[in-house]
């Protein structure tokens, strides 16, 4: 049975067949004993993604007193859900994310901490996902940011729009009135140059990141 550890574009935490092309964590949240989650849905302002595979490194998901093993179909989904890249085994992506983000929000020489916190307070509405205002028309939005309609997700990708599921994107359009999903300082950060890594059905293989091997996270 699989393990409830794959995220949803609204930062939901639930059980999928599918596998993810990143994980990432949010700090302890889960029963190694059980390999089940907690009540809690975070216990660090530090959300971050990191690649499924790092030095060679294997880990059984959910089953040791450390971080808590989490999946995202792609990078633009870990990013709605309010993550950023983990400066550790994502270093060159983390740094220019942080650049990027400093140039969208008009600020320098940001510490990391100061970034979660904003991060932190863009995603959440006490316990629920926060959504936000349109900055700019949907086809206007850069690549990779993601929007919610009714209960659907969908990626804006080369001015167009796709329907998220567990399993790929779907062109669809948006018919139902949108509210922004991804942080909007992550969005600034895409309108200053960072290009989130889309899930091959998204076609847009120039986002694919050589470090990232499609389809291959670790198993349950």
């Amino acid at each position: 049975m699989p393990l409830q550890n794959r995220v949803t574009p609204t930062g939901e935490i639930v059980a999928s067949a599918h596998r993810g092309t990143f994980t990432g964590n949010r700090g302890i949240i889960h029963d190694p004993a059980t390999r089940t989650l907690l009540n809690k849905r975070w216990s660090s302002p530090a959300w971050l993604t990191c690649v499924c595979e790092f030095r060679g490194r294997r880990r059984k998901v959910m089953s040791q007193q450390s971080w808590t093993e989490l999946f995202f179909l792609d990078e633009a989904t870990a990013f709605a859900a309010g993550h950023r890249p983990c400066f550790y085994c994502r270093r060159d992506d983390a740094k220019r994310f942080r650049a990027a983000w400093e140039q969208g929000s008009g600020v320098g020489d940001l510490k990391v901490k100061a970034m979660d916190a904003v991060l932190h307070a863009e995603r959440l509405d006490r316990r629920q996902k926060r959504l936000h205002p349109l900055p700019v028309p949907i086809n206007e939005l850069p690549d990779g940011t993601m929007v919610q309609a009714s209960d659907q997700s969908y990626l804006v990708a080369n001015g167009k729009t796709l329907r998220w599921s567990f399993a790929g994107y779907e062109r669809a359009e948006v018919s139902a009135p949108a509210m922004l999903l991804t942080p909007p300082s992550t969005v600034r950060a895409f309108q200053s140059g960072y290009r989130p890594v889309l899930h091959v059905s998204a076609n847009s293989g120039q986002f694919r990141h050589p470090e990232v091997r499609a389809e291959r996270a670790s198993k349950d």
